[in-house]
């Protein structure tokens, strides 16, 4: 399968300015297509969704285009594609929502390899219920979060289970579809984050098992916010709190307010450019399958580059690769000896190579590793990196390091 690394770049214009973006995880450059969508969406007329009129009509068709564009993506329900400011704030509206049916003495289980995007919302919840937060920890030795040890925290008080479908700080992809036959023998919900997922593997949100599912299109070419999929009849269960105006069908009874019409008509742009990366299907082939195709070859390009600095890394005196898992995403958690990654980050800066440090909101997980909360040097892989990306990087590492 060809991948023509120098015709994606040049769908980026951020990459004119010559800086070697090892960032993605934090959020990735926009493609031109994205862009001109955007802007595309602001040029014609736009009102509140209908039909009557050109502005009604345009709306309607960018939210249904947005919803099957994501259901696409994920392996979903279009009908049950929900719109959110960002990942976080989905999160916690779901858990109050969720919290709503919890009783003092109920469980809630999360791990500690997550964002805290997915332990904060639910621990404030379970608090305000009276309910109990248990851990599962993963091997710091291997990064690896076994199912087992997901399930040794199960019980028949169990009401959810949140993990993270990849690690953003260490890259570590746990067996998801294990877990959540563990968590739905327990008779418990499983609440996937897939935010670093979805940036480097093809996602099918039934396959996974999981209840809930959510990721931000931003860390795969899109703009800044966050999306929720559910089975509809899962969300036909929930009440959150709305204006009684509102409407009360689903998915529109969790999304507060006017729809963004030019992000979701961006959002939609990013799906269509990522299944444009592949050449493995057919010109007939559809959105899913295409993506399909995209994603094998993203992940072939991406694991031959992180192979090399890997390799590469370990050569150097003092570096050492704190991502370790069997199965894990291009994202490389560097620690140095006896020197800081922040200093670390700012030589690699100066030389026009971004690789930040930090513990990225990974918290519990950064502590875990005995890193405190400091984290480590981060470098993120993405579709639009290439060989003298990676050779700068080395360049600017190994002369850190001397």
């Amino acid at each position: 399968m060809s991948y023509d690394i120098g015709a994606v770049r040049a769908q980026f214009p951020a990459l004119r300015s010559g800086t070697a973006h090892f960032d993605g995880p934090g959020g990735t450059q926009t493609p031109a297509s994205v862009i001109a969508a955007i802007g595309e969406a602001m040029s014609r007329p736009l009102s509140i969704r209908g039909a009557a009129l050109p502005g009604e009509a345009n709306a309607e068709e960018i939210v249904l285009g947005f919803r099957q564009a994501m259901a696409d993506l994920l392996g979903a329900d279009p009908g049950g594609i929900v719109y959110g400011r960002s990942a976080t704030q989905l999160t916690y509206e779901f858990s109050r929502t969720l919290a709503g049916s919890w009783s003092p003495g109920d469980e809630v289980v999360v791990s500690r390899l997550d964002h805290d995007a997915n332990i904060r919302p639910w621990v404030r919840a379970a608090e305000r219920a009276g309910a109990v937060v248990r851990w599962a920890d993963f091997d710091p030795a291997t990064g690896e979060l076994p199912p087992e040890a997901v399930g040794a925290q199960l019980t028949e008080r169990t009401r959810l289970v949140a993990v993270t479908g990849a690690s953003n700080l260490i890259g570590t992809r746990p067996d998801i579809p294990a877990i959540a036959g563990l968590v739905h023998r327990a008779g418990a919900l499983l609440y996937v984050d897939g935010v670093h997922l979805t940036a480097h593997h093809t996602v099918d949100v039934e396959r996974l098992g999981a209840d809930f599912f959510v990721c931000s299109p931003y860390k795969f070419f899109g703009p800044h916010h966050g999306v929720l999929a559910a089975r509809p009849e899962l969300l036909d269960t929930l009440r959150p709190d709305k204006l009684a105006p509102s409407t009360d069908a689903v998915p529109e009874r969790f999304e507060l307010g006017t729809l963004p019409y030019e992000v979701m008509a961006g959002t939609r742009a990013a799906v269509d450019f990522l299944a444009s990366l592949g050449s493995g299907a057919g010109a007939d082939a559809g959105r899913r399958e295409r993506l399909g195709s995209a994603y094998a070859a993203i992940g072939a390009h991406e694991t031959a580059l992180r192979v090399h600095i890997e390799k590469a890394v370990r050569a150097l005196d003092g570096a050492t690769v704190r991502s370790r898992a069997a199965e894990r995403t291009p994202t490389l958690l560097l620690t140095f000896e006896d020197r800081d990654a922040a200093d670390a980050y700012r030589a690699l800066a100066r030389t026009g190579v971004h690789a930040p440090a930090g513990s990225f909101y990974a918290l519990e997980a950064s502590r875990h590793l005995g890193l405190g909360d400091s984290g480590g040097l981060r470098v993120g892989l993405s579709a639009y990196n290439d060989t003298d990306d990676v050779e700068r990087l080395l360049t600017g590492l190994s002369d850190f390091l001397r």
